[in-house]
C-alpha cells in the first residue's frame, strides 16, 4: 500500500476493550469492496472461519468483530486485498489465505516498513503471483539464490507451479535459453512401448501437470512456438541421460519415484549457466517395495553442501483449496497414530 493515498482510501473507526473489539471499515469503491467481499461474501466468509470474527458487510461498508489481535489482522487483510483489485489483480479464497499469512508473519519475518507486500513474487508476462505463506516465500527466496533447490511437500503445497512459474520468469528474462520439464513415468515403467501413438503421445499424460501450469504462465501461441523451436522442452526423465544442459533451467517434478542412479544421473546433468529444481512429495513413492527413493537419498547425501537449497513444505502450507489441506491433514494424523499404535 502507498501510506499516502492509504488515509483518502480507507476512513476507519475502531473502539473497544481488552476482551473485545469493533473496527468499521468503508472503501471508497462499491464494485472493488464487492469483490473484495467475494460472491455472496465467501471472502469474508473465509476471513471469519480463519480468524475467529465476525465480519458483516453492508453496502461498501464492512464491520469487523472479535479479539482485537483479530479484528485488527482482518482490517489489514482487507485493506491488502482492495489493493490488489484495485490494481487489476484477481481474489480466490486462496488468495485470501496468502494475505492471511502475510500480514500475520509482517511483524515475525519482516521490518514493518516493508510498505506493499511482504511476500515474494514471481512474475511473468502472463501473470504475476505473491508467495501466499512463509514457506513459498522461503522457496522463491531459495530459488532465487541456489542453483540447485530441492522442495519436498504434500500435493497442493505449490512446488511444482511456484516453479514454472520462476522458470518461465527466468526464460523471459534472458537469463536463461531454454526451459527443460521432466518427470520420471514410472507408472508406465518398461511398458511405454505397449502404449498407442508416438513418443509424445506416450508420455503426455504423466507430463499433464506441467504443461498445466506451464500454459497458466505463459499464453498459448507462445508455448507452442517455444515447443516448436526447441526452446521449451517437457521430457520424461529418461531423455536426460548423456546430457549436459547449459544455460538452462531444469525442473524434474515428482522426483520421489526416481531411484537413487536417476536422480544421480540427474544432478550431474548440471552444466554452465544452468538452474535445476527438484520437486517431490516422500510421502507418495511409486516405487516398487524396498527401492530407495532417489529424491530422499539426495536430500541426505547432499545436506549442507554449499549452493544447494532446500525447502520442506508441511499439511499446513496448501494452498490449493482448504478441504485439500484438511484432506492431507487427516492422512498425516493417521499415520502419526498408527506409528503410535506400532511403538513399544
Amino acid at each position: 500500500m502507498r501510506p499516502a493515498e492509504g488515509v483518502n482510501r480507507f476512513t476507519r473507526q475502531a473502539r473497544g476493550v481488552a476482551e473485545a473489539a469493533e473496527i468499521k471499515l468503508t472503501f471508497e469503491d462499491n464494485r472493488l469492496a464487492s469483490l473484495v467481499f467475494g460472491q455472496y461474501d465467501q471472502n469474508l466468509a473465509h476471513l471469519e472461519r480463519r480468524l475467529g470474527v465476525v465480519a458483516n458487510a453492508n453496502g461498501n461498508n464492512v464491520v469487523l468483530k472479535g479479539a482485537p489481535d483479530n479484528t485488527e489482522q482482518a482490517r489489514l487483510v482487507l485493506e491488502r486485498l482492495y489493493e490488489r483489485v484495485r490494481d487489476n489483480e484477481s481474489l480466490s479464497p486462496g488468495d485470501v489465505d496468502g494475505v492471511i499469512h502475510e500480514t500475520a508473519m509482517q511483524g515475525v519475518l519482516f521490518p514493518v516498513d516493508t510498505g506493499g507486500s511482504a511476500f515474494e513474487e514471481v512474475g511473468t508476462r502472463r501473470r504475476r503471483v505473491r508467495a501466499r505463506n512463509a514457506a513459498q516465500h522461503a522457496y522463491l527466496r531459495a530459488l532465487k539464490r541456489h542453483e540447485l533447490v530441492f522442495a519436498e511437500g504434500p500435493a497442493g503445497t505449490g512446488k511444482t507451479w511456484l516453479a514454472v512459474g520462476h522458470a518461465v520468469q527466468l526464460l523471459e528474462q534472458g537469463v536463461v535459453e531454454k526451459l527443460i520439464l521432466s518427470r520420471p513415468a514410472v507408472e508406465a515403467g518398461e511398458r511405454l512401448g505397449f502404449l498407442p501413438g508416438d513418443m509424445k503421445e506416450k508420455v503426455d499424460p504423466y507430463l499433464r501437470p506441467i504443461y498445466d501450469a506451464l500454459y497458466d504462465f505463459m499464453e498459448a501461441r507462445h508455448v507452442e512456438r517455444g515447443m516448436q523451436t526447441g526452446m521449451i522442452e517437457i521430457a520424461p526423465l529418461a531423455f536426460m541421460r548423456g546430457r549436459t544442459l547449459t544455460n538452462a533451467v531444469v525442473l524434474l517434478d515428482e522426483a520421489q519415484n526416481t531411484t537413487t542412479m536417476q536422480m544421480k544421473m540427474f544432478l550431474t546433468r548440471l552444466g554452465e549457466g544452468s538452474r535445476m529444481i527438484v520437486t517431490g512429495d516422500p510421502s507418495q513413492i511409486d516405487l516398487p517395495a524396498g527401492q530407495k527413493s532417489g529424491l530422499v537419498e539426495a536430500v541426505r547425501i547432499l545436506d549442507g553442501v554449499e549452493g544447494i537449497g532446500r525447502v520442506t513444505f508441511k499439511e499446513g502450507d496448501v494452498v490449493r483449496h482448504d478441504l485439500v489441506r484438511r484432506i492431507v491433514s487427516a492422512y498425516e494424523e493417521d499415520v502419526r497414530v498408527d506409528l503410535g499404535k506400532r511403538a513399544p
